[in-house]
């Protein structure tokens, strides 16, 4: 292992994209140095630490944007914009014919569809903007969070919503730069440094917290059990998250022979790979968002119209870690599992293509039949990897609420950031790997192979 990485430096061209990788990285973090003048940065700290809805939709906005709510900077607002103009967009090209028709038009077609992301992303950015400093002026006296002398200036509001929005932009366009001149999937990346910034963190609150008595141990601290367990808990999930990751169920294709006077071509039997985990992590992060807002909804409501606290009950079902929000968050990582599969996965375009290479699954006769086998393979493994999901999304929730340590500390075994940032590193390994391969060098498992997806 450590002779792979002393290789890594020893090719000028993958040294020079891992530090222009890293260069560019450093450039991100250092952009949360860099507040958005007239906005009150200890109230929102305080606010975004206490907990409760605004604190919980902190904490997920910063696990899955590469932003910070919780600090108003110009990169406040994350990746976030993008990302979501890049699934409506991939949303529209199934639905709308001309999307598809540039779809199929090759390099060029998604160029334009890349310029509409772009400008989608603009627009997204001055409303996630508006809305967010809308709440910031919200406030009076105590609760305000911006200072009174910026707080009714038409000007103000032009200068910070230019400012988050060029923010994301510029998140935007070192993504592409990490895309065409360094290493590894920018906008992942990006979101995986976000992350991962908050590790050091909560291994300091553990540091810190930690009760190494076994007799008994004080309120609000860690003892040996709980660091114990969270270890191996942490480890375990990391697994979990990998098999998950990697695993696939690999469907035999056979091709059809061809006989050119005396030569016999093709026959050779290869395998279609079926991803377990189709939708990554959308799922969760679909489910985790739209759970923010029955809570936020209700305590609304029951500041509305008290009601003898009829809508603060049906907040505390909604409340993280509780029965009613663990069941809603498993029914909706299940659903939006299978739908994100149904608009990703095309078995009938699948089949089309395997019978237009002479290729066939044994057994099946090409186009129908070969896309409903397809879809119900699909049905069946996207069940199994919909639940593997699950299990790792309720992980930080039901930990949390069982050992009662804060959120930040449990995020690390399961959900968004744990399956982002396990898939990111995945993906940088096997990119390096594959350099290193192409160069006449071991990679990192030796002389026993790549990684490889797991078979199923």
């Amino acid at each position: 292992m450590f002779r792979t990485f002393i290789n890594i430096f020893k090719i000028p061209e993958l040294r020079n994209k891992l530090l222009f990788t890293v260069g560019l990285l450093m450039i991100y973090r250092l952009g949360f140095a860099v507040p958005i003048p007239g906005v009150n940065q200890e109230a929102m700290s305080s606010i975004a630490e206490g907990g409760g809805p605004l604190g919980e939709l902190a904490q997920y906005f910063a696990i899955f944007t590469g932003g910070n709510l919780s600090q108003s900077t110009i990169f406040g607002l994350g990746i976030m914009p993008y990302i979501s103009a890049s699934i409506i967009f991939q949303l529209l090209v199934t639905v709308v014919p001309a999307l598809e028709k540039l779809q199929r038009e090759g390099e060029s077609g998604r160029k334009k569809i890349q310029e509409y992301t772009r400008y989608a992303t603009v627009l997204l950015c001055v409303i996630q903007a508006i809305i967010w400093l809308k709440f910031l002026r919200s406030g009076t006296g105590e609760q305000s969070f911006i200072y009174a002398d910026f707080r009714s200036s038409p000007f103000y509001l032009l200068v910070a919503v230019t400012a988050l929005t060029t923010g994301t932009i510029f998140l935007m366009w070192l993504g592409e730069q990490i895309d065409e001149y360094g290493i590894g999937n920018g906008i992942s990346l990006i979101i995986m440094a976000g992350i991962l910034a908050n590790m050091p963190m909560a291994v300091m609150y553990v540091l810190q917290t930690a009760d190494l008595r076994v007799t008994a141990a004080g309120a609000g601290t860690m003892g040996p059990q709980k660091i114990l367990f969270l270890i191996v808990a942490f480890v375990a999930v990391v697994a979990g998250a990998i098999l998950i990751t990697q695993g696939q169920r690999r469907i035999p294709i056979q091709q059809a022979k061809q006989t050119r006077g005396r030569r016999v071509y093709g026959g050779q039997r290869q395998y279609l790979p079926l991803r377990v985990n189709h939708g990554g992590v959308m799922p969760i992060i679909f489910a985790s968002s739209l759970l923010i807002f029955p809570r936020m909804i209700f305590d609304w409501f029951n500041s509305v119209w008290y009601a003898g606290g009829f809508f603060h009950k049906l907040g505390m079902w909604f409340s993280t870690g509780s029965y009613v929000y663990v069941v809603s968050y498993v029914a909706l990582v299940y659903f939006f599992s299978y739908f994100w599969t149904t608009v990703q996965f095309q078995p009938k375009e699948m089949a089309n293509n395997l019978r237009d290479y002479g290729s066939f699954i044994p057994g099946l006769r090409p186009g129908k039949r070969t896309a409903d086998y397809l879809e119900k393979v699909m049905g069946r493994i996207t069940y199994v990897g919909a639940g593997f999901l699950a299990l790792i999304a309720i992980i930080p929730t039901v930990v949390a609420a069982w050992l009662e340590i804060p959120f930040f500390v449990s995020a690390f075994l399961g959900g968004t950031g744990l399956l982002i940032v396990v898939s990111v590193a995945l993906d940088l390994v096997q990119r390096i790997e594959a350099n290193l391969i192409m160069r006449n060098y071991q990679g990192f498992l030796g002389g026993e192979g790549t990684i490889k997806g797991s078979r199923g």
